[in-house]
């Protein structure tokens, strides 16, 4: 049996209407997956273009803001309404056997991410890939910034990237009510 291509992050209904909303008041965005210094491991979002992508970070995905919650998309978001979410390569290199899921939860966004006045703060949580899902992604890798700058894109999931919560998406870590 084949396993259909994973998607190597999503995001949840809420963290598609934040984004939403950051768009109409800052154009087109951007996601980079932090890996530690000021603002913890937070997912930090950023006008397109406004942090500097080097040649080995990793393009894990785009985020569709147009699509519906739990709907599986034919074709890759197009303009504004795609979203890149990055990730540096020694982090992709520790965290490439677990799918992202970028959520929201009440609280102060990080000092250098647009969420940050909104009183909410994105957050990932995650989940480990199946041995059968490791198998498809590593027959379709992840495009890193140089293939990128070179016209790479990052293949289309066969599943959702939008999923109304963390937990139908099958985080391992949800929080409790």
């Amino acid at each position: 049996m084949t396993t259909a291509l994973p998607a190597r992050v999503r995001a949840t209904a809420a963290a598609r209407d934040l984004l939403t909303t950051l768009r109409s008041r800052h154009g087109a965005l951007m996601m980079h997956q932090s890996g530690g210094c000021c603002d913890g491991s937070a997912p930090m979002c950023f006008p397109a273009g406004e942090f500097l992508v080097g040649d080995h970070d990793v393009l894990l995905g785009l985020l569709d803001l147009a699509a519906e919650a739990d709907t599986a998309a034919p074709a890759p978001p197009e303009g504004d309404d795609a979203v890149p979410v990055w990730i540096s390569g020694p982090q992709f290199g520790a965290w490439h056997h677990t799918q992202l899921i970028i959520d929201v939860v009440p609280g102060r966004g990080g000092g250098f991410s647009l969420e940050a006045p909104e009183g909410l703060r994105f957050l990932t949580r995650s989940r480990p890939f199946t041995d059968g899902e490791i198998a498809a992604l590593a027959a379709a890798p992840a495009p890193t910034g140089a293939q990128v700058e070179a016209g790479a894109v990052p293949a289309v999931p066969g599943e959702p990237v939008i999923v109304a919560d963390g937990a139908a998406a099958g985080a391992a870590c949800a929080l409790p009510d």
